[in-house]
């Protein structure tokens, strides 16, 4: 229940303090404390889910995010929760062959029309369409970074080779190969740019030597590829078997997360230590105020209202505190690189070169602002119980 009397004297305490400037000193100390840990937890955070945020894309948005065991058709996988796209899919390891060398490469068998308009990688093609991909013309689109280290331009050719579909010849087994033409190249700005090649699905089926009636597996487009166990879910009750992103790179966005939580803590432990703070303040106020706390209590304040005033204390304290942190956390946030760029420090961390990458997650900002001032309120207990103990005879005599 809201105690006006305790809240009046708990603010005029809070906002006072002139009588003892160390008092006011801690006081200020523990506050700026909160302010400064709240800050350094939100902008870290907002940095680090931006980065988490980029590789989700620009990995995620690559690689397929679940793939089905079987032939599906697409119609009735569209229609699952969480499912935006489907279309038939083959994938097989290879190498790609140019006159500056070989690199192992994942050849991806896929869709044009689907991929133009479900893929992030149409939205990073720096040349060509996924449009080029026709059946029969053995075209394929390649990353930048793949390029780049074999040293191949548009309409260059290089030689695609598959192990897996390998013949026999009277010099031996001889892996399946073809010449084919690059038609496009991207940059999604991921690991995935030097890995990933693209190719139509006829075409690779030809390459792995597949009878034309072999039907390929199908894969899903996510609204969320966080959320891949709701749709791996619905597959498993229509009986369906399937394949997901997890397999592959499960452990790099698990290194991530691990990271952004072991930050969380460190920098949460800072305003934990600045909220306790708190306690040594509040107890120098109790040891202060022992005259003014008798006097309320020969005036008929109960021991729940005494206790409630130093509590308040703390939590206007952690008020100011969370208040100060909360906007210059998100002002530092919001303006990172033009701050970074401002003193004359330039960080292209992001995919695309353009700076630190920021996303501000308004959950995260709100639990860990109201865990700020939970904090300060656990700290006021005990300073709150010291003040029920204040004999009142004993300190108007000591007055």
């Amino acid at each position: 229940m809201f105690q006006p009397v305790a809240a009046f004297v708990a603010l005029r305490y809070a906002t006072g303090g002139k009588h003892n400037s160390f008092v006011a000193f801690i006081n200020k100390f523990s506050v700026a404390g909160i302010a400064l840990g709240l800050m350094a937890l939100i902008v870290v955070l907002s940095v680090m889910n931006g980065f988490e945020s980029q590789l989700k894309d620009r990995v995620l948005g690559i690689v397929p995010q679940v793939v089905t065991a079987e032939p599906v058709p697409a119609d009735a996988l569209t229609q699952l929760n969480g499912v935006r796209a489907a279309m038939a899919f083959r994938e097989t390891e290879g190498v790609v062959q140019s006159r500056q060398g070989l690199r192992g490469v994942q050849l991806h068998g896929i869709e044009p029309e689907v991929m133009h308009t479900h893929s992030i990688v149409s939205e990073h093609l720096l040349t060509g369409r996924f449009s080029h991909l026709q059946p029969g013309s053995f075209n394929v689109i390649l990353g930048r970074a793949l390029a780049t280290q074999l040293d191949i331009q548009p309409g260059d050719r290089v030689r695609v080779m598959l192990a897996g579909a390998s013949i026999y010849t009277p010099f031996g087994r001889m892996p399946s190969q073809r010449l084919v033409t690059v038609a496009g190249i991207y940059d999604a700005g991921s690991q995935m740019d030097s890995k990933v090649i693209f190719m139509h699905l006829e075409d690779v089926g030809r390459l792995l030597r597949l009878p034309a009636a072999n039907q390929a597996p199908t894969r899903l487009f996510l609204h969320d590829a966080f959320n891949y166990q709701q749709v791996v879910t619905q597959l498993q009750q229509r009986n369906i078997a399937s394949e997901n992103w997890r397999s592959r790179q499960g452990p790099l966005f698990d290194a991530v997360k691990m990271e952004k939580n072991m930050m969380f803590m460190m920098l949460l432990l800072i305003i934990a230590v600045a909220a306790f703070n708190i306690v040594s303040a509040l107890v120098m106020v109790v040891s202060e105020k022992h005259g003014d706390i008798a006097i309320l209590q020969t005036q008929g304040m109960t021991g729940t209202r005494l206790m409630m005033v130093f509590m308040l204390n703390g939590l206007f304290n952690g008020v100011k505190g969370a208040g100060i942190g909360l906007v210059t956390g998100l002002l530092l946030a919001f303006n990172l690189n033009g701050l970074l760029a401002l003193v004359g420090i330039q960080l292209a961390l992001s995919a695309d070169g353009g700076g630190v990458p920021v996303a501000v997650n308004a959950a995260q900002v709100v639990w860990v602002t109201v865990f700020s001032l939970a904090l300060c309120v656990l700290a006021s207990l005990y300073p709150a119980s010291r003040a029920l103990r204040v004999n009142p005879a004993r300190a108007l005599q000591n007055e």
